[in-house]
């Protein structure tokens, strides 16, 4: 088990080559048997890697077309259902305004959006055991010798709540990710797509979703719950290499 940021970050970074196999998980891998690019191994995996990559950027990956596409799934979305803090909703006023659709260039002007969407991501923690590795062949790490194919869990939450990294991490609080000027800052411990050569491919597409989804709802809602914030019970019915949330009830309201 690998917990806390800094083992973490020096096995999937400063040894990612020798980290980067993939472990089995044994619910899913009588499904996928080692193929796909998040389960495959080897010159498999190497050659699903590429290829998804290409693909990907085939598809627009870093390409304002990708943001396009998002963007129109985003108003969609707001047709179907025409909260966060006032401050978001202020940032939104003065940056976007009611008359267009948010768009990515907006995001670098709305740093306390960013940072509420960065805090849901951490607080969510939706891989807290992270994917198993497989170390690919004989190292030392931190003064262990570790087997060729042992199985390595990278513990994302013990990152995601560290207290060296975020003051409070049992607070939903988006500070966490301002400094004292207000403006976004870079959290070593935020890593909610894992790191390395295994890292998530679909990170940039996933943060462009986040914030074109959330900044269009809450242009168009203001959102509510039909009970008080501090009652809502967040404790998660599963919790273990993913986790999953409670169900709960939120209304859109149109502003």
């Amino acid at each position: 088990m690998l917990c806390g940021v800094d083992a973490i970050r020096e096995a999937l970074v400063d040894q990612a080559e020798v980290f980067s196999g993939r472990g089995k998980i044994a619910i899913v891998d009588p499904v996928f048997q080692g193929y796909g690019v998040v389960f495959a191994n080897g010159d498999r995996w190497k050659a699903l890697r590429r290829f998804s990559l290409t693909t990907m950027r085939d598809f627009g990956m870093g390409k304002r077309s990708v943001e396009e596409r998002i963007k129109e799934e985003a108003q969609c979305l707001v047709q179907e259902l025409r909260k966060y803090k006032e401050r978001v909703y202020k940032e939104i006023e003065q940056v976007i305004g009611p008359h267009r659709p948010p768009a990515l260039d907006d995001r670098a002007k709305m740093p306390y959006t960013d940072a509420v969407i960065h805090e849901i991501q951490r607080i969510a923690d939706l891989l807290p055991m992270g994917l198993p590795h497989i170390v690919t062949q004989h190292t030392s790490f931190r003064g262990y010798t570790i087997p060729k194919g042992t199985e390595v869990f990278p513990i994302l939450s013990t990152a995601l709540n560290d207290p060296h990294y975020f003051e409070k991490p049992d607070t939903f609080n988006p500070d966490h990710f301002l400094d004292t000027n207000g403006a976004l800052k870079k959290n070593e411990a935020f890593i909610p797509f894992s790191l390395g050569k295994r890292i998530c491919l679909g990170e940039g597409i996933a943060r462009t979703e986040l914030f074109l989804f959330f900044t269009t709802i809450l242009q168009n809602f203001s959102v509510a719950s039909p009970v008080a914030p501090e009652d809502i019970d967040l404790t998660p019915q599963e919790n273990g290499v993913g986790k999953l949330p409670p169900a709960y009830q939120i209304r859109f309201l149109p502003r």
